[in-house]
């Protein structure tokens, strides 16, 4: 999997009805196409002149691309269908602009205890030692004062809508969350909105959790479904990409 930072969804969440039982509803595996990639470019440099014996104030700004984040932002389209275990539909509903939620996590299939989900924990500790965020930030080469770590970009105090996963409630404003920009160039409640999942089966598991919207207006002014960050070491000139496994949930 590249590290692009567009792509469409072709997804479809299963309701599955086989020799007379109905299957619990899970995330399902994503599709995607239309990828394109794109990065910041950098500023060309302005110049000044020195002159013997000046003293000169100035008040500089620039910017440094994320080491740590990738992006991802795009729309998704799918059906709820009741099929059996071979795929062949009963019948199914078209979603033009469907609810639910986009996941991404480096666990893929069978890897991901979908009926364990619970809210990523920050402060707690896991059974054989050592704190969640510790390891987690460790993992991906963050320091404890980096302005762009985890919890300095998603917060226990930032609300969230309401949402289910696999059947699991998730109340409103109940795990750590970030706002990604909208069209107004700043992140707002409500619009946008990520959220940090875990079943804990591993010191550093952690589910990217992007709460679909409905067609709004994004950071660059343009359609989108969702928009979100997902983990990623670039610190040290390391250019090794991180696989990420995309799931979606659909409503």
């Amino acid at each position: 999997m590249t590290k692009g930072i567009w792509f469409f969804l072709a997804l479809i969440a299963t309701f599955a009805l086989t020799a007379g039982f109905a299957l619990a509803v899970t995330p399902s595996g994503a599709n995607y196409t239309g990828e394109v990639t794109t990065t910041a470019a950098a500023d060309d440099p302005e110049s000044h002149s020195a002159i013997a014996g000046n003293l000169t104030y100035m008040s500089v700004t620039g910017f440094s691309s994320s080491q740590t984040w990738q992006g991802y932002f795009g729309n998704v389209s799918g059906t709820i269908h009741l099929a059996d275990s071979n795929d062949k539909v009963l019948y199914n509903w078209s979603l033009a602009s469907p609810e639910g939620e986009v996941y991404a996590t480096v666990n893929g299939t069978g890897q991901v205890a979908w009926g364990d989900i619970t809210c990523y924990n920050f402060t707690g500790n896991y059974t054989e030692g050592g704190a969640r965020l510790t390891k987690l930030e460790t993992r991906f080469n963050i320091s404890t004062d980096d302005a762009d770590g985890v919890n300095e970009t998603f917060s226990d105090d930032n609300t969230h809508a309401a949402f289910f996963t696999a059947g699991t409630a998730f109340t409103t404003g109940l795990c750590p969350a970030a706002y990604m920009y909208d069209n107004s160039g700043e992140g707002n409640s409500g619009t946008f909105e990520e959220v940090l999942l875990s079943d804990a089966t591993d010191d550093v598991q952690i589910i990217f959790t992007s709460l679909l919207e409905k067609n709004e207006d994004g950071f660059d002014g343009e359609k989108y479904d969702f928009e979100m960050l997902v983990l990623e070491n670039g610190h040290g000139g390391n250019t090794a990409a991180t696989d990420y496994y995309f799931y979606v949930e659909l409503e």
